[in-house]
């Protein structure tokens, strides 16, 4: 309480008396906790006059304006008694009708004062009808001395000036039962009346009055009399110059102890001004350019301006009383009620668009809520709205083209092809721009040559030529605008005429509009975009702008995408270089493969699968990756292929040949990484050796079609491995097919690798008997990548593994004596008669002879002779040692020496390996041509051969009855 008299005393001495009235009732009514408050000041006679409230509304204050100071209320009483005085409510010949809730609240009022004479008083309305205790009344008290302190510093502090002293305000009170009628001298100024020719009677007002209006104010009178309602009346009354000046009146009832009207207390006031006003008002809205309506409560008209009258096709006098949306120009207007029921329900103007469907004009019709009724406003708002569609129209197309050039940037960035550019430009250019054609041709050789197009056909010559060293009349269009750098547009068949009117130069049919966009880059221009319209069109500046814009950014998209060709089509062509250009036919394996190379780079990559054929019917099958994409992992891939050949060749064990390639690989850098698969497959067992560095197991698909992932040792990738490699046997059966793959055929962001595997399982699921090797890759590949290139190379070989018949082998234990050589070469006369190869019999003799002479006089045994015949005659000799034997050239005067030249020069090819159990020495002959029927051996003679010679052979061979050397003898040294 303290802190709030503080805070009013902070109040600057120069603010107005109504903000000395505010300041102390918002206080008041804080502190009480009030729900409104209002001040009161004595007027003439005994009326208390409402000078300014707080937190009351207009139907309350407006029955309450002027106060009776001799009547029971709290505040009379306060003014009376000069003390604060609290009332809990109203006596009921006092119950206001108009305004129930003071009849039901209490009411506290502190009196105002002013040189020991109460000249008003504050007056709070409580909303709970409790009594305000001491400290609450000592509050108000202090506020209202505080007040009147307040008012004492002002220059006239016995006259309280309010708004009302603008414009004079006179007071009366008329007895209703004696018809006495009291007036103060502001009221006669008002009522144009002398004082020494006032008579206190009702008379006197009668007689000012017009007498129009005289009617419809005594009404007024008897109805407030009746109803007990506020009394407000507007009237004239006669001026001395015998003219009539207008005045409102306002007043409330006084009741007797019989609740029935004893008086009426009220004020008047000149209204010719605020008249006058009003009717310059009424002017302006009868002609303003807006149509206006104003209709009451329950939506009749009650005014409308000529323009209204206009619009809605009716006089005023036709529109008065009438419903807003019974009007005929209305009627059609769908929702129009619901729509401004909604409106005038938000409290707040509202408004919306409506459309008058006998004219068409479209109109913004707005609602505003005032005092009994509403204001409805018209505003023709057809080109307004034409005008913004169009401006929306252009800025959405706009906005649309700029997006649609974003996009084309966007897409540009990403086109990697000729091709891409151009159908970057049919999709982001064609659309916004209403084309429907287009072409793009750059220069080769001098010419124009067209590289793409879309839309319909185009009859522009192809190749057509190009501008250099020609007039610009025989250029045409497009070559003129390469040889010049500068855009060209026709919007019409003629205005193309007009610039090359010769025959060859006539504009293409089906096409009436055009744009000739020269793409130029770095200074050079090389080609020009041509977008074609089928109908007339003329493009406007900023359209013109924009295209000549986008030709730039599709010269530089299409000189990039046309050096990512080049330099594709020379990656392309190293990568085709580096891998296998045929694998070769070999019978220990029927083979199909394929590579997939990534798709969205130029750089190749470096994966690789290969088939090298092996000795004695063994085979090597491989498939590599070496990790990342370039020209170096491609020339690393190509590296290690041929090494992997080479050491092949030398027959080395399938881990030292690992071993070899990790070497290789990690002398390329700390970063280069391969992984590898190699398979080394025995044909005449079955056998398969397999290494494994890092790379996804082999896939095995049996000949009943069963599938599984054998389970092969994991070794780490090539440049990350430390030696030994660890090797696994498997055995696999005949006709089974045997898959090696790298890891972009099976893995991607869309699956794991496991998934890839699962699924090559089941496409290679019952497919390995008879199946076309061919399509069956087609259909991996197919199955594994359909959406065609991914972001990783692919390689795929599927091998249909065969076995050698045993009848097509032969194989014996020789002694370790001299003996030796007499016995291989009997052998070989017998096996090679079987199988009707008499013509190889001398040169093969001569073979074994030289390879088992070589084991004798330089290994030891045990000795054995296998005889191969497969796609050639194997000729092999193995034995215990792991000396390997390596060809020399011999002098004039060396004993031996000759030995290996000799058997270089009979035989196709020859070669050692390491066997388990020491190595093996082969040579390898090409088989003659079958003669017309012969089926090669004989199947229960190959059974005989291939357990060795039986007794009598040896028996014969022992006793020379061949005719060849005696047994035992070295044959020629080695």
């Amino acid at each position: 309480m303290i802190r709030r008299l503080d805070l009013l005393d902070t109040a600057d001495d120069g603010i107005t008396e109504s903000e000395v009235f505010r300041l102390a009732l918002q206080h008041s009514i804080a502190e009480l906790g009030c729900v409104g408050g209002a001040v009161y000041l004595r007027g003439p006679m005994s009326a208390l006059r409402l000078v300014s409230s707080t937190g009351l509304p207009s139907s309350v204050t407006r029955a309450w304006e002027i106060v009776d100071q001799d009547g029971p209320t709290a505040t009379a009483r306060a003014v009376r008694s000069g003390r604060p005085v609290w009332v809990a409510a109203l006596p009921a010949d006092l119950a206001e009708p108009t305004a129930p809730l003071l009849s039901r609240s209490g009411w506290f009022a502190v009196p105002l004062a002013h040189e020991g004479r109460a000249i008003g008083a504050i007056t709070c309305l409580t909303g709970d009808n409790e009594e305000p205790g001491p400290e609450q009344r000592a509050f108000v008290t202090a506020v209202a001395e505080w007040t009147s302190n307040r008012l004492k510093r002002m220059p006239t502090p016995t006259r309280m000036r309010t708004d009302l002293d603008t414009t004079p305000v006179g007071t009366w009170e008329w007895d209703v039962r004696t018809g006495e009628l009291l007036w103060d001298e502001a009221a006669m100024k008002v009522y144009q009346t002398e004082p020494g020719q006032f008579v206190p009677g009702v008379e006197t007002w009668m007689k000012v009055v017009h007498p129009d209006d005289l009617a419809s104010t005594l009404a007024a009178a008897e109805r407030t009399i009746r109803t007990h309602a506020p009394f407000e009346a507007e009237y004239r009354v006669r001026r001395s110059d015998g003219g009539y000046a207008w005045t409102r009146a306002s007043g409330h009832v006084v009741l007797d102890e019989d609740g029935q009207v004893a008086r009426i207390v009220g004020k008047g006031w000149a209204s010719d001004a605020a008249r006058s006003t009003r009717d310059a008002l009424s002017r302006a809205l009868r002609h303003m350019s807006d149509a206006f309506l104003s209709v009451d409560e329950d939506w009749r008209i009650t005014f409308a301006n000529l323009e209204a009258e206009r619009i809605l096709g009716s006089a005023d006098e036709q529109l008065f009383g009438r419903s807003l949306w019974d009007l005929p120009a209305l009627r059609q207007v769908a929702g129009l009620e619901e729509r401004c029921r909604t409106g005038a329900g938000q409290a707040s103007a509202a408004g919306f668009d409506i459309t008058l469907a006998d004219t068409g004009r479209r109109y913004d019709l707005r609602i505003v809520p005032v005092p009994g009724g509403l204001t409805v406003y018209f505003t023709d708002v057809t080109d307004r709205r034409r005008r913004e569609a169009e401006q929306a129209a252009a800025v959405e197309a706009a906005a649309e083209r700029a997006s649609r050039t974003a996009e084309l940037t966007t897409q540009l960035a990403s086109a990697t092809t000729s091709e891409d550019v151009v159908t970057a430009v049919a999709q982001r250019v064609l659309p916004p721009f209403g084309a429907q054609a287009l072409l793009v041709m750059v220069l080769e050789d001098e010419k124009l040559v067209r590289i793409g197009s879309v839309g319909g056909p185009c009859s522009f010559p192809e190749p057509m030529r190009a501008a250099h060293g020609m007039e610009p009349a025989d250029a045409g269009p497009a070559g003129d605008a390469v040889r010049t750098g500068a855009p060209r547009f026709y919007s019409s068949r003629e205005e193309w005429t007009a610039d090359f009117p010769a025959a060859g130069n006539r504009p293409p049919s089906g096409q009436q509009a055009w744009a000739f966009l020269p793409l130029t880059a770095s200074g050079h221009t090389f080609g020009v975009c041509v977008i074609a319209f089928d109908t007339e069109h003329r493009l406007t500046s900023e359209e013109r702008t924009l295209l000549i814009t986008i030709s730039a950014l599709v010269a530089h998209a299409l000189e990039r995408a046309r050096l990512y060709e080049v330099e594709l089509t020379r990656s392309e062509e190293l990568q085709q270089a580096l891998l296998p250009r045929g694998l070769p036919a070999v019978p220990e394996a029927t083979v199909a493969a394929r590579y997939l190379p990534a798709g969205g780079t130029s750089e190749v990559g470096g994966d690789w699968y290969d088939l090298i054929p092996l000795s004695a019917g063994q085979v090597a099958l491989v498939a590599g990756d070496v990790m990342g994409h370039g020209l170096s992992e491609a020339a690393t891939m190509g590296r290690l292929r041929t090494a992997l050949h080479t050491l092949a060749a030398l027959e080395l064990p399938p881990d030292e040949i690992m071993g070899h390639l990790n070497d290789i690989v990690s002398g390329l850098g700390d970063h280069a990484y391969a992984t590898c698969l190699f398979a080394l497959y025995d044909s005449t067992d079955g056998s398969c050796t397999v290494v494994r560095a890092g790379h996804p197991p082999p896939l095995v698909v049996r000949p009943d079609g069963s599938t599984h992932f054998p389970e092969i040792a994991v070794n780490a990738p090539l440049g990350a491995a430390f030696p030994p490699f660890e090797t696994t046997e498997l055995e696999l059966p005949a006709e089974s097919l045997l898959v090696l793959y790298t890891d972009g055929l099976v893995e991607s962001p869309q699956r794991d690798i496991d998934q890839g595997m699962d699924q090559l399982a089941g496409l290679l699921a019952g497919r390995a008997d008879g199946a076309d090797l061919e399509a069956l890759c087609d259909s991996v590949t197919a199955g594994l990548l359909p959406g065609g290139p991914t972001a990783d190379d692919a390689a795929l070989l599927i091998a249909r593994l065969h076995h050698v018949a045993d009848r097509q082998v032969a194989s014996w234990a020789l002694p370790e004596g001299p003996e030796a050589a007499g016995e291989a070469r009997r052998h070989v006369r017998e096996q090679l008669a079987r199988w009707h190869l008499d013509d190889l019999v001398m040169t093969t003799e001569l073979l074994a002879s030289e390879l088992v002479g070589n084991v004798i006089r330089h290994a030891n045994g045990p000795i054995g002779l296998r005889l191969l015949r497969s796609g050639t005659l194997v000729c092999e000799v193995s034995d215990a040692s792991l000396t390997m034997p390596r060809i020399r050239r011999a002098t004039d005067t060396d004993e031996g020496g000759r030995g290996l030249q000799l058997i270089n020069a009979l035989c196709e090819r020859w070669g050692s390996r390491y066997t388990p159990d020491g190595k093996a020495i082969w040579t390898e002959q090409a088989l003659p041509e079958a003669p017309e029927g012969a089926d090669g051996a004989d199947g229960a003679d190959g059974a005989d051969g291939a357990d060795g010679a039986d007794g009598a052979d040896a028996e014969e061979e022992r006793e020379g009855a061949d005719g060849d050397e005696p047994a035992g003898a070295p044959g020629p040294p080695s």
